[in-house]
């Protein structure tokens, strides 16, 4: 996989200059390089036991591992590292050619090295230097995304050409290294958390904003291996998560890589045990709910619904709160997002239980039924594909002396005036399949519907008599007053 090397793309300049690391990491944080909480490890006994080799002033070419002695094989190992330090501009493909192909071997050679199996032999101060110098080439500052150049609103994702980074060839690699890391059955949790810390984490959660696909993918598979192995940063990864989301929903509605860090939440809620921790029902209030409201929701709407979904299948009793969710962040004018509620709601209600329906069925329908009339052929359309749903279509039944009174006026109303053959052919089946399912309630409803319409029509004459009396009698004033001064009616 590492030896894959992707091209990098031409639209955004790197910001790292040649051997001059990065000073900063976004609006006022600073990149720690060598990390307060490991000061106490350098005085550990193993740490020591590794001499550290003197500072290298340029990159240099190094032996392979296998062409030196097992006892040499450490320090080789530092030394590689520190080859890997020096920082150059991808920008420019001439500057520091030999440089930067000697660092991609060594970047190389240290993949295979703890792939191999090799990381069971090396110490803690060298893992420490290695994850100072992954922190080193990994953590800078990002290039600011178009709408922060332009002042325009972020273009669809899917629309837009992606960005890619003119140094993905080296940074794969460096995030490959880190990857085999985390995942090697050789590395010691134990002496590993002490490098893969909390700030480690934020700085990783933090480049989930890049707006190269490439790197976030590669975020994605790391924080979920963090995850799964460091159980004691469990309640810290998740809470941090809910901090991108929160500024996300609350303050910016721009952030590259919400869909990814969805997907991590996806895996992490299908392995919540039962009864679930009011800490995860909480995030589905709080965070989960609300993320349908931002604009660019359909950028990552599949993700969320699988999240939804999940917590739904978990515990049938949070349909009602997962509806109802969706129901006040309902879109009023977007028709492209209301197909996608729609697409959710049919999965939500896939999982309901006839007892959590009943709870909600008033108001959901009575939205179904708004869909129904929805001028967008493709948003009513979506509603009346709810009824191929045999599982829906069994709710409805056992509840159609409450819900066909309220969609009754919605499937009358498209047979009479809407404009789409397709919608006016769908509404039709419907009906058609109400009559049948109990013929007595159809015929009481629609002879409701026919009173009310006529009472409707017998207020809207009055209305209209009303006015042409009140015009008639503005024009006999007129009349009299004779270009007189105006008065006002005042009975």
């Amino acid at each position: 996989m590492f030896k894959k090397i992707m091209k990098g793309g031409h639209r955004k300049p790197s910001k790292s200059e040649a051997n001059e690391p990065p000073s900063s990491y976004g609006p006022g944080s600073n990149v720690v390089v060598s990390h307060a909480s490991r000061g106490a490890l350098v005085q550990s006994p193993v740490t020591a036991a590794t001499p550290q080799p003197p500072p290298m002033t340029s990159v240099e070419p190094l032996p392979l591992f296998r062409d030196v002695p097992v006892s040499e094989r450490q320090a080789l190992f530092l030394r590689k590292v520190q080859n890997c330090c020096f920082l150059f501009d991808f920008t420019d493909t001439v500057k520091n050619a030999r440089e930067k192909d000697i660092k991609r071997q060594t970047l190389l050679e240290l993949v295979d090295f703890i792939q191999s199996g090799a990381s069971k032999i090396i110490s803690e101060s060298c893992q420490e230097e290695m994850v100072k110098m992954v922190s080193l080439n990994i953590f800078r500052s990002l290039p600011p995304g178009s709408h922060e150049n332009t002042g325009q609103e972020p273009a669809d994702p899917e629309e837009e050409e992606p960005y890619l980074d003119p140094s993905w060839p080296h940074l794969q690699l460096v995030y490959e290294l880190l990857l085999r890391y985390v995942v090697s059955t050789d590395t010691d949790t134990k002496v590993a958390k002490r490098y893969i810390h909390h700030s480690f984490v934020l700085k990783l959660l933090d480049l989930f904003d890049s707006e190269d696909p490439r790197e976030r993918e590669y975020l994605k598979t790391i924080l979920h291996r963090i995850y799964g192995k460091f159980m004691v940063h469990r309640p810290f990864i998740r809470k941090a998560i809910n901090n991108i989301f929160y500024r996300f929903i609350y303050e910016t509605e721009r952030h590259s890589g919400i869909g990814e860090l969805l997907e991590i939440l996806g895996s992490i809620i299908n392995g919540f045990a039962l009864p679930m921790k009011e800490e995860h029902k909480l995030f589905l209030i709080r965070v989960l709910i609300p993320l349908h409201k931002p604009k660019p929701m359909a950028v990552y709407h599949q993700q969320l619904s699988y999240c939804i979904v999940q917590f739904v299948e978990k515990d049938y009793k949070l349909a009602d709160t997962v509806i109802r969710g969706l129901l006040k962040y309902w879109p009023v004018t977007n028709c492209t997002k209301e197909n996608l509620f729609l697409t959710e709601l049919e999965e939500v209600l896939e999982a309901t239980q006839p007892v959590e329906f009943q709870r909600c069925m008033v108001p959901l329908f009575q939205q179904i039924g708004r869909s129904l009339n929805s001028s967008h052929f493709q948003v009513a359309e979506r509603a009346l594909f709810l009824w191929n749903n045999e599982h829906i279509v069994g709710l409805v039944a056992q509840n159609r002396t409450v819900i066909l009174p309220i969609i009754y006026p919605a499937l009358e109303k498209n047979i009479q005036s809407h404009w789409n053959q397709a919608v006016h052919g769908l509404t039709t089946n419907i009906k058609k399949m109400f009559m049948e399912m109990d013929p007595e309630l159809f015929e009481e409803c629609q002879r409701q519907y026919e009173e009310k319409q006529a009472r409707s029509k017998e207020v809207e004459e009055q209305r209209l008599l009303s006015w042409k009396r009140l015009a008639e009698a503005a024009a006999k004033r007129d009349g009299v007053g004779g270009g007189g001064e105006d008065h006002m009616i005042t009975s």
